[in-house]
């Protein structure tokens, strides 16, 4: 994996760049937002900021740092992970271990197995075990939503000559068949199944039977799929069965037997299947809800929906490779999409908000799957009631859901809840967002157009009156949009309204109760000490500088800015800064870690789940001043794990993170402001916004991407005093 520093950097997987990233939203996605009132005359940057912008996005083009998930990375780093085993194997053994670590979801140590097996492999001249080391990183990418490096993977694979092929190019196959099912090219998933059905052993012979079955149905061959479905054996593994009867009432489905396929799914409800029960009687039950919607029982599809949410929280928090093995690729986010669709239909608008906040909490403790301890209130709830109590007069909640066809707003005062719907589809929308963070990060005048179109479309149709404090939480591609950028009525949203994001509303608000008021005392770690090339001499002075507006401050930096020091004072903290190298992993959000100095002569990270761990209860701000620090791995439904759920579980009430490559001018002068009002009173709200505020005002710096990049995350109201 690549370092980011201020100007080295790389795009989240989900947020590639696109050459036609510097066009203004018109073209393809234009169509979305015909019909919505023209976009006021945009105030555009001075041409000084605009070229200040584009010459930065250049120099962090040109400075991008390699992809670390490569090839050649991974067997660079295999040799030093081999090189620290005490006890060292075989590299077949660490495959064997790879494939095991990939079916427990422990992603990135899959990787790493599987990148010890590489070294030796290449070490040892063995394409055989080239072969099967590649093989085992194009699964457990396909199983982490890699798509594109699990293909390169499984290709590669592909190339080497293996001792007994079927170990290798069925399952290479089967990948890169999963692979085109995710992106919805079903025709050609069915031909590499096709090909791993004619390369694959008996035993495996059948999972790819089960997803060549899945890939049909989707495709629209009802009758292939119906025909290979009777030539499978019944499987021994009661899970295994389940899923294979969910797939026959799929097919009832799909040959519109909507009264048949409910009965079956029906029957399912009542199966028991050891210690997952409630699992599979969950997606019994949203099976059934299909059913009914498909014979136009609204009524009923929302009391099978009510049914299958109602016993989600006994699901047990998991990853399931089976699934992944039979081409289900199942997410218990999609049950909740349903839910909330299901009411929003039915105009219930209370319910449907209620599910979108409750899948949010659900997604945590998936995402986690107990690798590491949460805060209890992290995956805690509260009802719309309990919101509207602790609303203030002029706060607003701004919270979305992205479905598969449109997008659901809700709008929350003290005494009301609206709903509108935005008809985007999710993938248009990660493209709408994609397309307005690239014209941002390559500082492109488009970048103000774009801006218009976004808030007119996103926020135009919500009534916000000026002055209003919006908390917006986010769902699915709306993690990675800087709301504060879009614009109405020819300004910035920021110009008119304090604002804050929050993943969860109910973690948000609990964080808030929490800790309204703290002592101001400054921890600070600048620039830590690892090797010249990642030297950040901005970081330290921005960190000098703030301690002057703290008379109580401690600051580590360089050689004393280390992990070990991090997790002595993270506990007594109230206020931390933390200037210094981050990345997120998107393999597995839990290894995405900041870079402290070295310890013992070895470089020395601070990775999420160890953040997890930590007793942050008495932190109520945690800003981390790097690059993309508040990006992260979004799942299918939702979720950014990361730094911001990982501090915000761990106990810390707000954070500062950013979602794009930093300008030192930039921060200097944003931080300097935020705090400097923070140290007078005022709420971090505000001071957020006095912040940004402050940048957009300087001529030199006026465009979005040098003002924008920081979000407020969390508790919204921190004062701090004393």
């Amino acid at each position: 994996m690549a370092w980011f520093s201020r100007w080295g950097w790389k795009r989240p997987a989900r947020l590639r760049a696109r050459a036609a990233g510097a066009v203004a939203l018109a073209g393809v996605t234009g169509a979305l937002l015909a019909g919505l009132a023209p976009a006021a005359s945009a105030q555009q940057p001075t041409a000084q900021a605009v070229a200040n912008a584009e010459a930065a996005g250049s120099r962090m083009e040109q400075s991008r740092l390699d992809d670390g998930d490569t090839l050649l990375a991974l067997t660079s780093q295999g040799a030093v992970l081999y090189g620290e085993d005490a006890v060292k194997l075989s590299g077949y053994q660490y495959c064997s271990q790879a494939v095991a670590l990939a079916e427990a979801g422990e992603f990135r140590q899959s990787v790493r197995a599987a990148s010890k097996a590489l070294h030796l492999a290449n070490a040892t001249n063995d394409p055989n075990l080239l072969a099967m080391a590649n093989r085992d990183l194009a699964i457990v990418y396909s199983y982490s939503g890699q798509l594109d490096k699990a293909e390169e993977f499984a290709r590669e694979a592909l190339r080497h000559p293996a001792r007994d092929p079927k170990l290798v190019v069925g399952p290479a196959q089967k990948v890169i068949g999963d692979v085109r099912t995710r992106r919805g090219d079903f025709s050609g998933a069915v031909l590499s199944y096709d090909e791993a059905l004619a390369n694959s052993s008996p035993r495996y012979a059948p999972l790819v039977q089960a997803s060549l079955v899945n890939a049909l149905i989707e495709s629209g061959d009802a009758a292939r799929a119906r025909q290979v479905l009777g030539t499978m054996a019944p499987p021994k593994d009661a899970p295994l069965t389940a899923l294979l009867d969910r797939t026959r009432a799929r097919l009832l489905l799909a040959e519109n037997k909507p009264a048949e396929a409910r009965d079956m799914y029906r029957a399912l409800t009542a199966r028991q299947v050891g210690t997952d029960t409630e699992y599979y009687r969950l997606w019994a039950w949203d099976g059934v809800a299909r059913s009914e919607l498909a014979l136009g029982q609204k009524q009923a599809a929302a009391e099978a929906v009510g049914r299958a949410l109602g016993d989600v929280d006994k699901v047990r928090a998991r990853f399931r490779s089976e699934e992944f093995k039979m081409g289900l690729f199942s997410d218990l986010q999609s049950v909740f999409e349903r839910g909330v669709a299901v009411y929003s239909d039915a105009g219930d608008a209370r319910q449907a908000f209620e599910v979108s906040e409750h899948s949010r909490s659900r997604a945590l403790l998936d995402a986690v799957r107990g690798r590491a301890k949460i805060n209890e209130q992290a995956a805690t709830t509260i009802d719309l009631a309990a919101l509207q109590r602790t609303l203030a007069p002029d706060e607003r909640v701004v919270q979305f859901h992205s479905l598969p066809d449109r997008l659901v707003v809700w709008i929350v005062s003290p005494t009301d809840i609206a709903e509108k719907t935005v008809a985007v589809k999710r993938d248009d929308l990660t493209e709408l967002v994609e397309t307005f963070r690239n014209s941002i990060v390559r500082g492109r005048r488009t970048a103000i157009a774009n801006a218009d179109k976004l808030g007119a479309a996103l926020l135009g149709p919500l009534g916000l009156a000026p002055g209003q404090r919006l908390v917006v939480v986010p769902h699915g591609p709306l993690h990675y949009l800087p709301f504060q950028a879009l614009r109405l009525d020819g300004r910035y949203i920021i110009e008119t309204h304090p604002v804050a994001v929050a993943p969860s509303i109910s973690i948000a608000v609990q964080l808030a109760q929490r800790t309204p008021r703290v002592n101001a005392s400054l921890v600070a770690f600048g620039n830590p000490r690892i090797e010249d090339k990642y030297d950040l001499p901005g970081a330290e002075t921005e960190v000098k500088q703030l301690a002057q507006l703290f008379p109580r401050n401690t600051l580590y930096m360089g050689a004393a800015a280390t992990k070990t020091q991090f997790r002595d004072v993270a506990s007594r903290s109230p206020l931390m800064h933390v200037a210094a190298h981050a990345e997120a992993d998107a393999v597995d959000p839990l290894y995405s870690r900041i870079l402290l100095a070295n310890e013992g002569g070895k470089q020395n990270f601070l990775e999420a789940h160890e953040i997890l761990d930590l007793p942050m209860q008495g932190t109520a701000l945690v800003t981390l001043s790097a690059c993309e620090s508040g990006l992260g791995r979004i799942a299918q439904g939702d979720e950014v794990l990361g730094f911001t759920r990982s501090f915000l579980s761990a106990g810390s009430s707000s954070l500062i993170a950013s979602l794009w490559p930093v300008s030192d001018d930039a921060t200097a002068v944003l931080m300097g402001t935020l705090y400097g009002e923070l140290a007078k009173g005022r709420d971090i709200q505000k001071a957020m916004q006095a912040g940004q505020l402050a940048v957009l005002k300087d001529p030199k710096m006026s465009h979005p991407f040098f003002w924008a990049p920081f979000n407020l995350i969390g508790n919204w109201r921190l004062t701090v005093g004393g």
